[in-house]
């Protein structure tokens, strides 16, 4: 399994796992795409980046990853209820990637929207995350 693999599935573990989170979303409502015919509230995955960020004697990555939370309705203070358990959770966690270490945990930044065509609040939440493999 790749590192950007790994990492993509312990989070979405640890967030499924997190019942504050669970009572925000409901159950398996993070994605890696909008689901079609669903309505929010959930959570896509939009984009999981990596770059090597090698050591003298160990090899690394830095991921960046950008996830957008969405609200039913157009209230930004909805939308960040959410970002604030994802951020909790990736940042401060129980994250274990298989095969991999976390060695740096970060949250960048947060942005939030409304999506006038659907009167639905987005906040989009930045992550950093470095990893180093296990072995």
């Amino acid at each position: 399994m790749t590192a950007l693999e790994a990492i993509q599935t312990a989070l979405v573990s640890a967030w499924a796992a997190d019942a504050p989170l669970g009572l925000l979303i409901g159950e398996g409502a993070v994605f890696d795409a909008p689901p079609r015919g669903r309505q929010p509230p959930y959570v896509t995955i939009l984009r999981h980046d990596a770059v090597p960020r090698d050591g003298d004697e160990t090899p690394g990555m830095e991921h960046r990853l950008t996830i957008h939370c969405w609200s039913p309705q157009p209230s930004r203070s909805a939308a960040l209820r959410i970002a604030d358990r994802i951020e909790r959770v990736a940042v401060m966690g129980a994250v274990s990637p298989s095969g991999h270490v976390l060695t740096h945990r970060r949250h960048v930044r947060t942005e939030t929207a409304i999506d006038f065509s659907t009167g639905r609040a987005r906040a989009a939440v930045e992550l950093r995350l470095f990893s180093e493999p296990v072995g």
